[in-house]
């Protein structure tokens, strides 16, 4: 592994950064939020054409978001709007490789490029007109850890070193609140991290915090919109906030990218839930091959199907990030440099007929084919998905049973989802505005055990046909489709997906060209992936966050 330069530069600037700080130790000031009438806003979406976007909340009626700026606040002595400003054509939607090189430079240090983002978050978070109710939580010693990764730098092997990441909510981390957006698990203080949390310290990643989600990652309530929680409040895209849909379950996670609150995120996906909101966020997010990243430590819903995954903006620092989350420092390393390509030549894509109508794919295909891809249409079999409900059901039922036994304290009460259920019930407009008929079918299902089972054989053998049948005639390298469109059969399947930006429609919505391989190709997709991205870069900061 290559370690990182360093020159006497990036030493006289950290001392000059210390000599300014001592000159103005104060820390910046953001506006008290107060909440306000949001009346109008529910009303005048209750006629949407999408039922996503009908809302019954907007803020959070449980989180207290001047606390979450105190924590801000706290860390921020020394640095200024001043600052910010300077900074941010270095940070701003730079990747990673190119903030370490602004670090090895002395444009940089650890510390400033965390106080940036801090900085970022409550200055908008703060204002109502941009608002996007992303961030749940803060990590209130970051800014003291990145200080000491500063002083460790010599220690650097993995170019995640530094990196202020955003974990989803439902990510167990050390010494902060894991709540799956659930008035429930508000004092859910695990003592020990995720495996794929570890993994991200021990190469010297940064939590930054905790991100919003779709309460209990979208299995809670049935046609609620994307991105709501009781604890954060509803996230919105900031590619149309209130207009279009946030994707979810990992909705904070991609809005935050997004927005540039962190240099990257994690989320978790069951089915859809990175390919979704990475597709609705013009970012990149991978969803790998179920058990290949540890899903120890997360809040469930099926460890049958369950994985975290990045959320990024580019391909380059999403190979980074799922390198870091794979194995530990001590662990044989998962490589994050990407094979270079020089064109797709001899690569085969299948692409779905029913999809060639989408404007944007078809382009995206045309892209594809000037690289020397070869391009076949398939037109694969419905896939019967007879079962997927209960296997979910199934599955949450005795998973998150194990998770609140193994995880909680005795400050979390609810130690099943039928305790869930019953505490929600206590106080439905704050706890559950939108129902819990998710849920309620948890606790309605009855299955044994081996009943279960063979609804687990029979999806993962529908699933594995849907894709090998087309893949095997066809010989194809891979299946391209669009956003999170076919993300059920690859869950079913096991198999990773991969988006990209492929552009905007008319209205200004985002969308994603979603690259689905056989398990254990994710490096493959990257390659593919990377390819196209380098020679498209479809994708654009939102305009109202791009500055």
């Amino acid at each position: 592994m290559h370690q990182f330069k360093f020159n006497s530069f990036f030493i006289v600037t950290l001392f000059i950064l210390s000599l300014s700080a001592c000159k103005d130790n104060s820390a910046p000031e953001f506006e008290v939020w107060v909440p306000y009438d949001e009346t109008g806003i529910i009303d005048s979406s209750a006629d949407n054409a999408s039922e996503r976007l009908r809302y019954q909340l907007i803020q959070s009626k449980v989180s207290d978001r001047n606390a979450i700026i105190e924590t801000i606040t706290s860390q921020l002595n020394g640095f200024s709007k001043e600052m910010y400003v300077n900074l941010t054509p270095y940070i701003f939607d730079q990747d990673i490789t190119s903030i370490q090189n602004h670090i090895e430079d002395g444009t940089l240090t650890y510390k400033s490029l965390t106080q940036w983002y801090l900085f970022r978050i409550a200055d908008t978070e703060t204002n109502k007109d941009l608002a996007l109710n992303a961030i749940i939580s803060i990590n209130p010693r970051v800014v003291a850890q990145a200080e000491e990764l500063d002083a460790l730098q010599a220690k650097k092997q993995h170019p995640i070193y530094g990196m202020p990441i955003l974990l989803k909510d439902n990510i167990n981390t050390k010494n902060m609140i894991t709540t799956a957006g659930a008035v429930a698990l508000m004092d859910n203080q695990t003592e020990i991290d995720a495996k794929i949390v570890t993994n991200l310290k021990s190469h010297g990643a940064l939590i930054l915090g905790k991100a919003n989600l779709s309460e209990w990652a979208n299995f809670l309530c049935d046609g609620c919109p994307n991105g709501y929680s009781a604890i954060g409040g509803q996230t919105l895209n900031p590619y149309g906030p209130r207009t279009f849909d946030t994707g979810g379950s990992s909705s904070g996670s991609a809005v935050s990218v997004a927005a540039n609150y962190a240099v990257a995120a994690i989320g978790t996906e069951t089915s859809g839930s990175i390919l979704s909101p990475s597709s609705q966020q013009s970012s990149v997010g991978l969803k790998p091959t179920v058990g290949v990243l540890s899903q120890e430590g997360i809040v469930p819903i099926s460890s049958t199907l369950d994985t975290p995954g990045p959320i990024t903006k580019t391909i380059s620092d999403n190979s980074i990030v799922f390198s870091a989350m794979a194995t530990a420092k001590s662990g044989a390393a998962v490589p994050w440099e990407i094979d270079p390509r020089a064109d797709l030549k001899n690569l085969r894509f299948g692409v779905y007929t029913s999809y060639l109508e989408d404007s944007l794919y078809s382009r995206a295909l045309e892209d594809l084919k000037s690289l020397g891809a070869e391009i076949i249409e398939i037109n694969p079999k419905p896939m019967n998905f007879e079962g997927f409900t209960e296997l979910l059901s199934g599955d949450m039922k005795i998973d998150l049973a194990n998770y609140l036994k193994a995880y909680t304290s005795e400050d979390v009460i609810v130690k099943s989802a039928a305790d869930v259920i019953k505490f929600n019930l206590e106080d439905t407009l704050v706890r559950i505005p939108y129902g819990q008929a998710r849920f309620e079918g948890i606790e309605d299902l009855n299955l044994s055990e081996e009943e279960l089972q063979d609804i687990r054989d029979n999806l993962y053998k529908a699933g594995l046909a849907y894709f090998e049948t087309p893949m095997v005639d066809n010989r194809l390298d891979a299946m391209l489709s669009i956003n999170n469109y076919n993300a059920g059969q690859a869950a079913a399947a096991k198999y990773p997906g991969l988006t990209v930006p492929m552009g905007y429609t008319s209205e200004g919505e985002p969308k994603g060209l979603t690259f689905i391989a056989k398990p254990y190709g994710e490096s493959d997709l990257f390659s593919y992936a990377k390819l196209f991205e380098q020679n498209t870069n479809y994708r654009e900061s939102p305009k109202k966050y791009s500055n």
